[in-house]
């Protein structure tokens, strides 16, 4: 049996065929009277447009959720759909012990058979222990997040000099030197982003929301020199803005913008 690709190799191939590391949000509003079976088909023609120029798709699982047992059955009708070759972030922002996080890891990992999540690792290392285990998986802890907010505990300093954000940056350095199966990465928002913060934090993955919508500036990653591969996501500013442009101008425009911030070209 070969060996199951591992999720950075995933999306570094994607990155590489688009030239961009768009990541698409997958974030359904739908107006009342509008049935969950038209929003299905109307990100089914969301995803076919912006295929081309998506470095990978995030839904956020609380949007599906609302439109109740139907909206979730709805996502998971919906996942098969997206082409293989790009991953699929499911936005969940779990962070549970015990029996409840495996329950957890086993509807996104087994049941959705997503590539990634995003976690909450705020009750510490043993949340992310049930989804460590297995291969071709990642998570994106939170780190510093996009809000006003993240500076209520993210950005807080310790008594020993560090941030807060900084211990979840050691999670991802202890899953390391642990040998975890599955790939941890960051979350870190465009909108509270710098050259510093991006220094203290280590060479992972990282989810990036905050461009668009969120007002966050690309000029904030430029000159970075990590290695390993970011997506930068756009939801509400390819869903909803600018409606008399199709979603696939609108994906364009975002993966150029990224494409020229970090530098990146275009396989032939």
């Amino acid at each position: 049996m070969l060996a199951r690709m591992k999720y950075t190799e995933k999306l570094a191939a994607r990155i590489r065929t688009t030239g961009s590391a768009l990541c698409v949000g997958l974030d359904p509003r739908p107006e009342e009277g509008v049935s969950v079976g038209e929003v299905g088909n109307w990100l089914r023609k969301v995803i076919e447009e912006t295929a081309p120029f998506a470095a990978a798709y995030k839904p956020n699982i609380a949007y599906f959720e609302a439109m109740g047992a139907e909206g979730v059955r709805m996502l998971e009708e919906l996942l098969p759909d997206v082409p293989k070759e790009i991953p699929v972030i499911l936005d969940v922002k779990r962070g549970d012990i015990g029996e409840t996080q495996k329950y957890y890891a086993r509807a996104y990992f087994e049941r959705m058979d997503v590539d990634a999540v995003t976690l909450n690792p705020f009750m510490g290392y043993d949340t992310l222990a049930p989804f460590l285990n297995g291969t071709g998986k990642a998570m994106y802890l939170l780190a510093v997040t996009s809000n006003g907010g993240a500076a209520d505990i993210e950005r807080q300093r310790l008594a020993d000099g560090r941030k807060v954000y900084e211990l979840v940056g050691e999670m991802v350095e202890r899953a390391r030197r642990e040998g975890a199966g599955n790939e941890v990465g960051l979350v870190v928002g465009l909108t509270n982003a710098d050259e510093r913060l991006m220094s203290e934090l280590p060479d992972a993955p990282l989810l990036i929301p905050g461009l668009g919508a969120q007002g966050g500036e690309l000029g904030a990653l430029r000159g970075s020199k990590r290695t390993s591969p970011c997506v930068i996501n756009v939801s509400r500013g390819i869903l909803y803005k600018n409606p008399q442009m199709t979603y696939a101008e609108k994906a364009a425009q975002y993966a150029e913008q990224i494409r020229e911030a970090l530098s990146l070209s275009e396989q032939a």
